[in-house]
């Protein structure tokens, strides 16, 4: 990894965190993407007094508004016109269910859609032997996508939402690996596991408490969720390896939904529709 350049979203906190420091250590570039504008610094802080040499910069961006998500691509294109690997990890689980600025529910808006347009602006940036990283999870398993309720105006839960998103990071990875067949560009997405990070601490009350419990209780460190992120970001022998699955370091088998093809490929179509209003 020594000089490449890695895009990292998510990065202020948990496997982005952890994953942003194991690839600096093995001299890795890193353009890292924070929401919080405290939390980041922090988090850049941690990252310059572990490592030696550090070469890192922090972009903040809100990626649940398609304003930010175009802003963060332009600016991530102009300082960075080569990218070796782009890792789409920002992601959130919300109790309540809300609409952002562009009219999207929130969750399908940051999980799903800021993977979709960031890598669309930042496609020009990559090249062959280019990564794109996709942290998916298992959570998808059951979920079914309702192309014509994207927003969830009928029976929402938080979870609900976070599941379909997660189905929808699958497929967009299927899709995006078709579409880059022949470019020597590979895409991949991965289930990091249970992990003790921030997760669902942006909610309140019984919910958060109850996520809390379950992450004392079942959760692995940000550290070993990261591991399979970084091994898809890094290791050799990957190169023609694009469309897959990833959990514990081996390719797996998601759900049925996961593997329809169809259903990737409208989802793109319906994507691109979103991504463009």
């Amino acid at each position: 990894m020594r000089d490449k350049l890695c895009v990292i979203t998510g990065a202020s906190s948990g496997i982005g965190l952890a994953a942003a420091e194991a690839l600096a250590r093995r001299g890795a570039r890193l353009a890292l993407v924070g929401h919080d504008a405290s939390r980041s610094a922090a988090a850049l802080a941690r990252l310059r007094g572990r490592v030696m040499d550090l070469r890192a910069a922090m972009h903040l961006a809100d990626l649940s508004r398609l304003s930010e998500m175009r802003r963060l691509g332009r600016e991530l294109a102009a300082a960075y016109p080569g990218i070796d690997v782009l890792i789409n990890n920002a992601g959130a689980l919300f109790q309540r269910r809300v609409l952002t600025e562009d009219g999207i529910e929130r969750t399908f808006a940051l999980n799903h859609l800021a993977y979709f347009v960031l890598t669309r602006e930042l496609r020009p940036c990559l090249s062959r032997g280019s990564r794109i990283v996709n942290v998916a999870s298992g959570a998808h398993v059951g979920a079914v996508l309702d192309f014509d309720d994207f927003n969830l105006e009928r029976g929402y839960s938080g979870w609900k939402a976070y599941r379909r998103s997660k189905l929808a990071n699958i497929l967009f990875t299927r899709e995006l690996a078709r579409r880059l067949a022949g470019s020597g560009i590979t895409a991949n997405c991965l289930h990091p596991g249970f992990v003790a990070s921030r997760f669902g601490d942006n909610n309140r009350g019984l919910f958060r408490f109850g996520i809390g419990i379950a992450k004392l209780l079942t959760a692995r460190t940000p550290e070993k969720g990261a591991e399979t992120l970084i091994h898809l970001a890094s290791a050799p022998g990957l190169g023609d390896v694009s469309g897959e699955y990833f959990f514990d370091l081996k390719a797996a088998t998601p759900s049925t939904a996961a593997r329809d093809d169809d259903a990737a490929r409208r989802l793109w179509e319906a994507s691109d529709r979103l991504a463009l209003a």
